[in-house]
């Protein structure tokens, strides 16, 4: 008799997602033009809203969420350390860390620059006739020499009980460093870290497996909230957005894998599945970095040597998905408002976009107010923000999936330069599915 063959976690989470969407759209109908529909239950009168939607849905998609983000920390840590302190060289460290730095620039640069000349193509804000709410506020964002000294901690605890990100990977560099130089003392504690590493990623593993129920949960709430009474208007914001992520996550991406790495892009893409899939439910960089980790090292085939340091550097600074979103915004709030902008202006755009995608790292609401800071510096009203908002909650879930993507192909192709990239698991489609 032969065991049935057991559902991959790739399945697992489509069936999850679409679930969660029929369900979500049919609580939407349910509750639609009603003030409160009940349930009795054990002999109590519940509000269908306040029991599922508010209840059941949000309690449960919140516990993965947080449960995702409660390994970034320790992930982040662990594996920096266990990495640097593999590098008997200091000098290699600064040229994996420039090596990083200069790809995830140069693609964020492109992301704009696509996301522009896209944007003025289609014109997406052309007849459109829409009141921006003027009370709309977002955040100040740092200037650069706060951004550099607040990188590194005055205290490296509170640091990592703020998830400040940044402080966190300049300190595991520094501590990581200072195991590589402390001879045999240094073996045992890198040693130590080591064993660390292997328990946190097994906890990755338990978090995979709840994977479909947490996105079941998410989805579920999404659809049954999601307010759709604005995408008449915004349809062309919406489409030509989507379409340059989708062109920027394959086309850009593939092209970087194939002429630079020499590496099949679609598999790339076959074996970034999963990852992708938790980004989209989850939009949060941050809450898929323990799956991009796996993924990269175990299925990838990239050292983690080096992904252990390009995982974390990119979910902190790269955000190509959010540049794109700027440079459309942009475009489509000038034509809203009826306002020119000039070549120069444009140039300003792709600039100020990509120094803020480093700049801002750390921000919360760090999209909107990277976009604040672009719209001011060409002259156009923040206000025209609140235009935007009711169709960014999809968005930004695809946003995340291509964030972590270029997060992926960024240590495939450093890895590949520095030697430390396993070509045969690349290559190998089985390759990390049983892990």
């Amino acid at each position: 008799m032969t065991a049935k063959k057991k559902l991959g976690l790739t399945p697992r989470i489509l069936i999850g997602m679409a679930l969660g969407i029929l369900v979500g759209a049919l609580f939407k109908l349910l509750l639609a033009g009603e003030a409160e529909r009940t349930l009795s239950l054990f002999g109590a009168e519940l509000g269908l809203r306040a029991f599922f939607v508010d209840g059941i849905f949000h309690v449960g998609g919140q516990i993965f969420v947080a449960s995702l983000k409660m390994l970034v920390v320790p992930l982040v840590f662990v594996s920096l350390v266990c990495g640097t302190s593999s590098l008997s060289d200091p000098n290699t460290l600064g040229r994996l860390g420039a090596k990083a730095m200069g790809l995830f620039t140069l693609t964020t640069a492109i992301a704009i620059a696509l996301a522009i000349f896209f944007a003025v193509l289609v014109s997406p804000g052309a007849g459109v006739n829409m009141v921006a709410d003027s009370s709309f506020q977002t955040g100040t964002a740092p200037s650069i020499a706060e951004v550099f000294i607040n990188m590194f901690p005055s205290n490296p605890v509170d640091a990592m009980a703020k998830g400040e990100m940044l402080q966190i990977i300049v300190f595991s560099v520094l501590f990581g460093l200072a195991i590589a130089m402390s001879g045999e003392a240094g073996m045992r504690v890198r040693n130590l870290f080591n064993d660390l590493n292997e328990v946190v990623m097994k906890l990755v593993g338990f978090m995979m497996a709840l994977a479909p129920y947490g996105v079941f949960f998410l989805m579920a709430k999404l659809f049954t909230t999601l307010d759709m009474k604005d995408m008449g208007s915004l349809v062309w914001y919406f489409a030509t957005v989507l379409f340059v992520l989708v062109f920027h996550g394959f086309v850009v991406y593939g092209t970087f894998l194939k002429v630079f790495g020499r590496l099949s892009p679609l598999m790339f893409f076959r074996k970034m599945k999963d990852a992708a899939l938790f980004a989209f439910s989850t939009s949060s960089s941050n809450a898929t970095l323990a799956v991009n980790m796996e993924t990269t090292t175990k299925k990838l085939g990239v050292s983690n040597n080096i992904a252990s340091f390009t995982i974390p550097l990119g979910a902190t600074i790269n955000m190509d998905g959010t540049a794109i979103m700027q440079g459309v915004a942009t475009v489509f709030i000038a034509q809203v408002f009826q306002i020119e902008l000039t070549t120069m202006d444009y140039l300003m755009v792709i600039l100020t976009a990509t120094l803020a995608s480093i700049g801002t790292a750390g921000v919360p609401g760090v999209g909107l107010i990277m976009l604040a800071m672009v719209l001011q510096q060409v002259g156009l009203p923040v206000e025209g923000i609140a235009l935007i908002i009711g169709v960014d909650r999809l968005l930004d879930m695809t946003r995340t999936a291509v964030n972590i993507s270029g997060d992926a192909m960024v240590s495939c192709l450093v890895a590949k330069s520095e030697n430390q990239f396993d070509e045969a698991c690349f290559n190998n489609p089985d390759a990390g599915r049983n892990s």
